[in-house]
């Protein structure tokens, strides 16, 4: 028989690990989940999912300085490679044109704004970015139980060809690119708004809090 010491350093571990897994996943669910507060239509439910992603996003990218706009990682960390990757500006722009282009498969008749160059004010992105995810809230709006498994007429990748599956993939899009500017922040110092009021997660070694991860809180 195989018998297990806990020391108390562990049973403090563990002992932290539920609690905090209580408090991120109760029993039973939030007492007053909001995601089920006036979510009655399709287009309601994947404007709500594109909030989230969405207040994730631009609060990353206002956090980041207009002096640090430019920067790429190079070769910061032992065995980095960040080759031809994107510098943060270009990371921005890159996810408010796509958010045009895969949005506007939904509406193809509206209008489009040109994007402005990576070397633009800060402002300027911005308010490319910010005009980007108002054009998704309006493409998402049109979406119904009627026609959203319709093909749209132009697709704009040969994966996503219906008004749900633009959608859908338009809020993963987001999280993939934040995911990475998140690497970004935190490489010039910065905590990512969404998670700057968490508490401490990860530990080298292990500890508390190294669960799974709850929405707004990851990274």
């Amino acid at each position: 028989m195989r018998v297990t010491i806990l020391t108390i350093g562990m049973v403090a571990v563990l002992a932290a690990a539920w609690l905090n897994a209580q408090q991120e996943f109760p029993a039973g669910g939030a007492p007053a989940n909001p995601a089920a507060a006036g979510n009655t239509t399709v287009a309601a439910q994947l404007n709500q999912q594109l909030s989230f992603v969405e207040n994730q996003f631009v609060s990353a990218a206002d956090g980041m300085p207009e002096e640090k706009y430019s920067f790429v990682p190079m070769s910061e960390f032992p065995n980095s490679n960040f080759t031809n990757v994107r510098n943060f500006a270009q990371q921005v722009l890159h996810v408010a044109t796509a958010n045009f282009q895969l949005y506007g498969a939904i509406v193809p008749d509206e209008p489009r704004p040109m994007a402005p160059p990576a070397t633009a004010p800060k402002a300027e992105i911005m308010k490319f970015l910010r005009d980007s995810f108002a054009f998704a809230h309006k493409a998402t709006s049109t979406i119904t139980a009627e026609n959203m498994l319709v093909p749209v007429r132009r697709a704009p990748n040969n994966f996503a060809g219906t008004n749900l599956q633009l959608a859908v993939f338009g809020c993963s899009h987001v999280s993939d690119i934040y995911g990475q500017v998140v690497e970004y922040l935190r490489m010039n110092g910065i905590v990512p708004a969404a998670t700057a009021n968490q508490p401490a997660r990860g530990r080298r070694g292990g500890g508390a809090g190294g669960g799974g991860a709850t929405p707004g809180r990851g990274q």
